[in-house]
């Protein structure tokens, strides 16, 4: 998994596995999906002004439109 937060553009990533070819479902404003070109699986999300969208950035509770298995992940 890969997490990456921009503190100048409040835009943070989610990725899921390795790096793969991918493209970018907008559900909601500022909120996009990330999709494999191969599988069309969804294998991230973006959030656009998540500073904003989060109360703090200490307890973040995100509603995200998948589930992320951790023992299933490689170590």
């Amino acid at each position: 998994m890969s997490i990456y937060y921009d503190e100048e553009g409040d835009y943070l990533t989610i990725f899921i596995g390795e790096s793969k070819p991918n493209y970018g479902e907008d559900v909601e404003e500022g909120i996009t999906l990330f999709k494999s070109q191969e599988t069309d699986e969804i294998i991230g999300i973006g959030i656009l002004s998540f500073r904003k969208r989060a109360k703090s950035l200490k307890d973040i509770e995100l509603k995200l439109p998948f589930k992320i298995n951790f023992s299933t992940l490689p170590t």
